[in-house]
């Protein structure tokens, strides 16, 4: 039997022929989240011709969305196309840029990335840098190893990252990237009420391998925003994308439940599921599930893996399309859980921590590790199973000395609890074998010199101490910890000084907890160049590692940076390391 919801007019036959169709695997650089915006930016077209201050020539239809409507595009997952800048020319853009009505950060705007003729993530791409349209001197609002933030100026100026006043950043803006002016590089950045102006007195070196090849590339990149892009005088790579309607050509299922329990409605299933569509021309669009057609093959009844179909038949612009798209995905339909016990103790029930820059911070945790744990489950029809951990939650651990009590849930009202104990760790101090780290003008770029890696046994703490010298360009021109398997090659995370870092322990990490930075950028980094820093980094022995920092700077005054929780850590294989960008260390002053 099929279960449909919204019964669509679509052959059986047609259906299952398309199950083994794949989702779209392309990475999307730009998405257009509705097609309802489409009319009102072909208007916006023919009002878009001037920025304020020149006749702009020569531009051209390019519409399509960066980011998506609901404001919740990340840092550096979305951008836009490349945009080819050839030396002696000009860049115009125009776009509508959409500020979150919410948004407590001056950064959740956009930035204009500038690098060489490469891809990203392709052999030699390199970065000149990146001006966001924001302005704010105390924080990261430019970077680049090639941008100088003296030639900045704004008639918006935020203190810190929490002023208030970003909605003025919203609206049309017109971009300018000029490489016309022989000997002169200069960007701008206007909507009419906040212009951002960069005015290099110098050419952009040439960062491309090809000496002969002397183009630029620029790109944007949004961060809790969207941008509505509306023209270019330049064609970007992969061509323009007009504003007429366009048929869908494939889709790809988002949110859809791995499992679900035998007796759940359709409805309920499908609550949270939305579609990614193509459509002609390669923009895409995210539609939410009351706008497709489902059926699940072959029932809901019996348990096994099920296949959930969809069926979209509109256009960008919401008519009939020529031909319906479908997309597929799997979920497990299994019986109803009635109870749950652990019937295996997980393999590590002692957890550490220590509170070299958290002292006095009463809501600390730390997370529950399930390596090892069996859990059994009984069924309502009787039957028993053992239960996946990825199928369970749990309750997280205080950060206190003492046994704790960790609520494990398998569905609402469905528990059972294993205890945990926590112990303070053990810190012990650790030493460089050279006495320099970094070249001493400051000149050593980032990750271009390291001391040596240090393991952090589990349930251990190791400290080291130093003397932190930066060349004070940008507060990320400190010292960088890395923590890192034997292999180093297998990295956990990379954090900074400036409440900063990535990696497969740190991205998407929700409950990775930060210090949240300085007061005030400017005044900190002020006193970083004489610095004397501790580093301490904690393997928790759960799973996860602490790295905290003590600061005190050329002033005397003390800061504290931290990140709590980081996770994929082996136990086991703990190291870590410390490189500098811009910067050097010494060691035993």
């Amino acid at each position: 039997m099929k279960h449909f919801n919204k019964i669509a007019t679509v052959c059986g036959s047609f259906v299952l022929g398309l199950l083994a169709l794949a989702g779209c695997e392309d990475e999307h650089f730009y998405e257009v989240d509705s097609p309802d915006w489409l009319s009102e930016k072909v208007d916006s077209i023919a009002n878009s011709q001037n920025s304020g201050d020149e006749e702009l020539e020569g531009m051209m239809e390019d519409v399509y969305t960066i980011g998506s409507t609901d404001y919740s595009t990340g840092w550096w997952t979305v951008f836009s196309k490349y945009y080819v800048i050839p030396d002696g020319q000009k860049w115009n853009a125009v776009f509508n840029l959409n500020i979150n009505p919410g948004a407590s950060n001056t950064y959740k705007n956009f930035a204009l990335i500038i690098c060489n003729d490469v891809d990203r993530e392709g052999e030699g791409y390199l970065e000149y840098g990146a001006i966001r349209y924001d302005n704010q001197p105390s924080g990261n609002s430019e970077w680049g190893d090639y941008i100088d933030r003296s030639y900045v100026q704004s008639t918006l100026t935020f203190e810190t990252d929490t002023d208030e006043g970003i909605a003025q950043l919203g609206g049309r803006v017109t971009l300018t990237v000029d490489r016309s002016v022989e000997g002169a590089f200069s960007v701008r950045m206007t909507n009419g009420t906040v212009t951002k102006t960069y005015n290099q007195p110098t050419a952009l070196v040439n960062l491309n391998a090809d000496e002969s090849n002397t183009n630029i590339r620029c790109y944007l990149v949004p961060e809790g925003s969207y941008i509505n892009f509306l023209q270019t005088n330049i064609e970007p790579i992969g061509g323009l994308t007009s504003a007429d309607d366009k048929n869908p050509v494939s889709m790809e299922l988002q949110g859809v439940p791995e499992i679900v329990n035998i007796g759940t409605p359709l409805d309920s299933v499908i609550a949270n599921v939305s579609a990614v569509v193509t459509f002609e021309e390669g923009v895409t669009a995210t539609v939410a599930s009351s706008e497709l057609t489902f059926s699940v093959i072959p029932d809901m009844e019996t348990p096994g893996m099920k296949n959930l179909v969809a069926a979209y038949n509109k256009t960008q612009q919401g008519e009939n399309c020529d031909q319906p798209v479908i997309a597929s995905a799997t979920f497990e339909l299994v019986e109803q859980i009635a109870s749950i016990e652990v019937t295996t103790q997980p393999s590590r029930t002692t957890y550490y921590y220590t509170s070299a820059a958290t002292e006095g911070m009463t809501d600390r945790t730390l997370a529950f590790d399930p390596t090892g744990m069996e859990v059994t489950a009984t069924y309502v029809s009787g039957g028993t199973g053992t239960i996946d951990n990825s199928r369970l939650t749990f309750s997280t651990v205080p950060a206190t000395v003492g046994t704790h009590t960790v609520t494990i849930t398998a569905d609402e009202g469905v528990t059972a609890t294993v205890e945990v104990t926590v112990a303070e760790s053990a810190v012990s101090e650790v030493t460089n074998s050279t006495a320099i780290v970094g070249a001493e003008d400051n000149s050593t770029a980032f990750w271009g010199a390291f001391s040596d890696d240090f393991n952090v046994p589990s349930g251990e703490t190791k400290s080291i101490t130093f003397t932190n010298y930066s060349s004070l360009a940008g507060n990320w021109n400190n010292y960088v910890v890395v923590l890192r398997k034997t292999d180093t090659t297998v990295e956990y995370g990379v954090v900074r000084a400036d409440n900063y870092g990535w990696g497969a322990g740190y991205d998407g990490n929700t409950n990775l907890r930060l210090s949240g930075g300085q007061p005030d950028w400017a005044a900190w980094l002020a006193t970083m160049n004489g610095a004397e820093v501790t580093v301490y980094v904690t393997n928790c022995g759960n799973g996860t590692a602490d790295v905290q920092a003590i600061m005190n700077g050329t002033d005397g005054t003390t800061s504290i940076q931290y990140y709590l929780g980081i996770t994929t850590i082996d136990p086991e294989d703990l190291n870590f390391a410390l490189t500098v960008d811009g910067s050097h260390l010494v060691f035993g002053e």
